[in-house]
């Protein structure tokens, strides 16, 4: 079994704790290190434990400001022109330069079909860059692969966002089936809940379950996405 809490202490820091993740795109008005700094140092200021934040500029203007454990993606294009999380070592090496504590990696079958070319990637991170990677995934088989394969913890990042499981997006709930099905399925090893978290209470149940800690984005730092739910929500009782 792996042992992430004397092998990797970054993560053991997350425990029952809340992540947040300071992402935003280019056709947002926070877009940028600048912002994304200030929302970090927001949640600092909140007592979060933990930061998901995405490419070098970003992540290196946080962690020269926030003293947090720092989960670092690398939103990128695949060999196949795909933009996936953290596809390559360039894009992974790029992420642990700036500052990232950890790597997450989409593991889903969506992006990775082939068990030996995900091992490959996995084990050139681990090696090479000497930080854990924490697998995305939609489904219990991806997160008993991805561990088989080198990840050192799961998360449900991805689920309701791939063929197979587009489906669990339409009650707008997080998944918590999935989060006790990887617990039940992986034992000791950490899962970090994510996904479609709009209320702390929602948060603490995750806890409840059995979840590691709890990375919430959207309902934080999207502030676009936050003002759309009150004026389709006033929409609707015109």
């Amino acid at each position: 079994m792996f042992m992430c809490y004397t092998q990797y202490p970054q993560i053991a820091q997350l425990a029952g704790g809340l992540v947040v993740s300071c992402q935003a795109w280019p056709d947002t008005p926070l877009y940028g290190p600048v912002f994304q700094r200030a929302m970090a140092l927001s949640a600092l200021q909140a007592g979060a434990k933990g930061i998901r934040a995405n490419g070098g500029p970003d992540i290196r203007a946080i962690k020269e400001a926030v003293p947090l454990v720092l989960i670092g993606i690398n939103k990128s294009p695949n060999k196949h022109g795909v933009t996936v999380i953290t596809p390559t070592l360039a894009a992974a090496r790029e992420v642990v330069e700036a500052g990232a504590d950890i790597v997450a990696v989409d593991c889903t079958l969506q992006a990775w079909p082939d068990d030996a070319e995900l091992a490959e990637h996995l084990a050139a991170i681990n090696e090479e860059l000497r930080v854990p990677v924490m697998a995305d995934v939609a489904t219990v088989a991806e997160g008993e692969r991805a561990i088989r394969l080198g990840a050192a913890f799961v998360a449900t990042t991805m689920s309701g966002y791939t063929r197979d499981t587009e489906h669990r997006k339409a009650s707008g709930e997080p998944d918590f089936e999935l989060i006790v099905a990887l617990k039940k399925a992986l034992g000791d090893i950490p899962v970090l809940a994510e996904g479609r978290f709009w209320l702390p209470e929602q948060a603490a149940r995750a806890l409840a379950l059995g979840a590691h800690c709890v990375c919430v984005g959207t309902a934080i730092t999207a502030p676009w996405a936050i003002a759309r739910r009150f004026v389709e929500a006033m929409a609707e009782r015109r």
